[in-house]
């Protein structure tokens, strides 16, 4: 019986021991950080000598890295810590890593998350998606090489994207024999690149990945180094976790929580700030203000809740407020703007095409953009900053992007949740660019609409009809003009009022400083697109004849207007056919190299998906096709 007593105060103790110490780790501060730099620097093998060194391995783990090491040839039979890391069979089979590795550790001061980014230039973009969150970046440099073109971007994106806590970690050291006149020599070309892009301090250290030096602790083989080792360094720096709360309370909404009819409450993460019950709000971009009633958790209501908390929020006035507003502090509350000026990382094989509709989202909001012509690209070796008609992949340059409405935002030096933004292109939905938003065009301020007394609906009233903008889309000598022509005709016998712009019309005016190259066939679509709605406006019938080879650009109008106004018509026209007719001549003179960017011949036509109307002019007559077009319409009045 003593015994078995005995046993349960040892178990006893031994809960107590797990409790505490499961207290003691739960209460650990939390360092994000990233490890980046050129490819092959040694990015995996340090982290996962961390893991190592942290004791973070499992024994069946080190077992089959030891058996890996062995398979894969490392040198000396040694442990090959990147194989911890790289994960992926492509990787494995080419010695490097190609996608973003989330590692956890800890040791008995802190807490750590470590993104392990890929150093290929192609996969630049995935170091961006790796930094977004860090608070700390580790730049490997390999001592055999010195200061590369992807050491300089990975450090000019770091800085960009707001990170001010950087480690020059001078890797494979074993490799130059330890010497401190290389380290040193490659800390001074640092240096002075650090300088150049506003790096104001960062650590420096010699370290090798694979033998561990300087990592857990001091290296005899660096003794003329006296800095800290780098899991020493992680422990003890001091990262500004209460720059957030100090700034106005900010919050996105992200849902809506209706669980009955007695519960409204809106959820999100606070981006910035404190919030509690009876503090006055601000409803962003509506501007509509209440006060806030409770702050709901799954746990229970809090008295108050700051940055980095996910809560709802019950407000005391039966407010305006979906997915995508922000909720902030009355007295000072974010901007609101459609027109800004952004640093853009081009993360996409094909190039930014300006004047496109992008989608950008920006928080829980997502909305339309387009990017125009960039100012400048910026050279991340010297810095300069070089004119550009677009940005390719990997480019990071500054450019203006408008909005289709306004958003809620702070420049992303202020505030990096609400600054912060992705750019999807509408038709692949790929993530084609990350961005960062510098200030708003004073015009986005200064620019109002103007109220009027007489609306749209009076308008078309007036002349007894409904808008429509009628979109005739195909390939050149597809017989467009043609049928709009007759269509027009038809309305105008019937005592409709219409007008028909025609693509070669426009040329000789308003689009007249436009080229045939994508984006100037882009800018035409949209300069067309809002002369089209501005019509509708005035209640008219307007038909456009226009090539309009891409998606994009014709979903971008039919967004312009309200619904079951736009109709997409697909003239629908086999190129062979179209081709046979040139009654211009210009497909002759495509073939012969005369003309570039020529639509079926060296520039593509996407046709529409789903078009309101098609007509296949192999079967159909332009009178008939007319005929059907007017019934058409002329039917859902």
């Amino acid at each position: 019986m003593a015994t078995q007593e005995s046993s349960y105060k040892v178990d006893a103790l031994i809960s107590k021991d797990i409790e505490a110490y499961l207290d003691q780790h739960q209460n650990k501060s939390l360092l994000r950080f990233i490890t980046c730099g050129s490819v092959d620097d040694g990015k995996s093998t340090l982290i996962g000598r961390l893991l190592y060194d942290s004791k973070m391995i499992f024994e069946d783990q080190l077992a089959a890295l030891e058996a890996d090491s062995k398979r894969v040839g490392t040198q000396g039979q040694e442990i090959d810590f990147a194989l911890l890391v790289d994960g992926l069979a492509a990787e494995r089979e080419q010695g490097i890593t190609i996608d973003v590795a989330y590692r956890f550790f800890a040791t008995e001061k802190r807490k750590f998350i470590v993104a392990d980014t890929p150093g290929h230039e192609q996969y630049t973009r995935n170091m961006v998606t790796g930094a977004s969150t860090a608070d700390l970046a580790v730049i490997l440099i390999d001592a055999r090489k010195g200061v590369l073109t992807q050491t300089r971007r990975h450090s000019y994106l770091a800085h960009l994207i707001g990170i001010r806590n950087v480690v020059l970690a001078v890797n494979k050291m074993d490799l130059v024999d330890y010497s401190q006149e290389v380290f040193d020599k490659i800390v001074a070309d640092y240096t002075e690149f650090a300088n150049e892009i506003g790096i104001k301090n960062f650590v420096p250290m010699p370290i090798s990945g694979f033998k561990g030096d300087n990592i857990a602790g001091p290296s005899e083989n660096t003794p003329w180094y006296d800095g800290p080792s780098l899991i020493g360094h992680l422990e003890t720096v001091d990262v500004d976790l209460d720059a957030a709360l100090a700034e106005p309370f900010a919050m996105p909404v992200q849902w809506v929580n209706r669980p009955n009819l007695d519960f409204r409450g809106f959820s999100g993460l606070i981006a910035s700030g404190t919030v509690k019950p009876g503090d006055a709000i601000r409803i962003l971009p509506s501007g509509r203000t209440s006060t806030v009633s409770r702050i709901v958790t799954m746990t229970g209501d809090l008295d108050q809740a700051g940055a980095g908390q996910s809560v709802t929020l019950t407000l005391a006035d039966e407010v305006d407020c979906s997915r995508g507003d922000v909720i902030a502090t009355a007295d000072h509350p974010p901007q609101v703007a459609d027109q800004f000026q952004a640093t853009i990382v081009w993360m996409d094989d094909e190039a930014l095409l300006p004047g496109r509709a992008y989608w950008m989202k920006l928080g829980s909001r997502t909305v339309s953009a387009t990017i125009q012509h960039p100012k400048y690209a910026i050279d991340v070796n010297t810095m300069a900053e070089l004119s550009a008609k677009t940005l390719s992949l990997n480019d990071i340059g500054v450019a203006e992007v408008y909005t289709d409405r306004g958003i809620a935002f702070e420049p992303y030096g202020d505030n990096h949740a609400l600054g912060g933004f992705i750019l999807i292109d509408k038709a692949t939905n790929h993530t084609v660019g990350a961005g960062m938003i510098d200030y708003a065009l004073r015009r986005s301020q200064n620019v109002h609409w103007q109220a009027v007394d007489i609306s749209r609906e009076a308008h078309a009233a007036q002349k007894n009809q409904r808008p429509r903008l009628l979109w005739f889309t195909g390939l050149s000598g597809s017989g467009k003009s043609t049928i709009a022509n007759l269509v027009e005709k038809k309305l105008h016998a019937m005592g409709k009022h219409s007008f028909l712009l025609d693509g070669d019309n426009v040329r000789h005016g308003l689009n007249k400083d436009l080229g045939f190259t994508e984006a100037d066939r882009i800018e035409n679509i949209r300069r067309v697109g809002e002369v089209a709605k501005l019509m509708t406006d005035a209640g008219l019938i307007v038909l456009t004849a226009f090539i309009s080879p891409f998606r994009a650009e014709r979903e971008m109008v039919r967004s312009m207007l309200p619904d079951g106004e736009f109709f997409e018509i697909f003239v629908d026209t086999p190129l062979a056919v179209a081709e046979e007719r040139d009654v211009k001549g210009l497909y002759k003179k495509a073939r012969a190299g005369q003309i570039a960017n020529f639509t079926g011949i060296d520039s593509p036509y996407e046709p529409p998906e789903s078009p309101e109307i098609r007509i296949d002019t192999t079967s159909e007559t332009p009178e008939a096709a007319a005929e059907r077009i007017v019934a058409t319409i002329l039917g859902q009045e």
